[in-house]
């Protein structure tokens, strides 16, 4: 009790909404089943958060789609329901960059966020650079949707020159979402370097928790502490809280 309540006093969030998270139970790589979903949602809100936007993968290795997205996320609402635990929760995807999310955006097949701004969260592999990354970002946009890639400073083959970073955002108005753990070394060391320097040159629109299981909520609470939690507002205009 002691702990939590001097944790309370050392940590203030900047923002209480959250646009990245793995918590429908059973569909990905995050929450395995309601009970553990149950428990990241009351961290996450024991923590300050009022809305959470859970974004289940969509891949080959996890071929959700729309039916089975929508199918746990009314599961997890009704159960929260239940429970008495209030917060908002919404539901979009994590779309992986490959042939099928390519079919999905001409079927116009997509779960977005932020109304009608209609904001769509996708992922690259983390150590191939797509031939077409411009293109796909240009394809994205040309169907409606505005895109965010997840997570920029975990794909190693931007480490080499930070100047990528913005040449890509430059040419193709992408924004860019950092994970708040890549902030303290959670990922790696070069992972943190990286997304440091995409603090201080105010590279960042949107930043998420990217919860997936009970070890990223605890580096949570310590990346809240961080120097740099408080620098991403500094030199950054944050969308998150426009989404409240």
């Amino acid at each position: 009790m002691f702990n939590f309540s001097f944790f309370k006093k050392q940590t203030n969030l900047l923002t209480t909404v959250d646009i990245h998270s793995h918590l429908i139970p059973g569909i990905d790589d995050g929450a395995k089943d309601m009970e553990r979903a149950i428990e990241l949602i009351t961290e996450l809100k024991e923590m300050g958060y009022k809305k959470l936007i859970t974004t289940p993968h969509v891949s080959d290795m996890f071929p959700n789609s729309k039916k089975t997205i929508l199918n746990g996320y009314q599961a997890l609402t009704s159960e929260l329901k239940k429970r008495k635990i209030n917060i908002k929760l919404e539901v979009a995807a994590e779309y992986y960059a490959d042939d099928n999310f390519e079919k999905l955006l001409q079927k116009k097949d997509i779960l977005t966020f932020g109304g009608d701004k209609k904001y769509l969260l996708f992922e690259l592999s983390y150590f191939t650079r797509p031939k077409e990354l411009e293109s796909l970002i240009h394809d994205i946009k040309l169907a409606g949707y505005i895109p965010i890639l997840a997570h920029p400073e975990r794909y190693t083959y931007f480490h080499h020159d930070i100047e990528e970073y913005q040449e890509l955002k430059t040419s193709t108005n992408v924004l860019f979402q950092i994970n708040l753990n890549s902030i303290n070394g959670y990922y790696s060391d070069d992972v943190a370097n990286v997304v440091k320097k995409l603090i201080n040159k105010g590279l960042v629109d949107f930043i998420g928790s990217d919860t997936h299981h009970k070890g990223h909520t605890k580096y949570l609470k310590k990346s809240l502490s961080h120097l740099f939690y408080k620098k991403i507002f500094k030199h950054n205009s944050i969308l998150n809280d426009k989404l409240k």
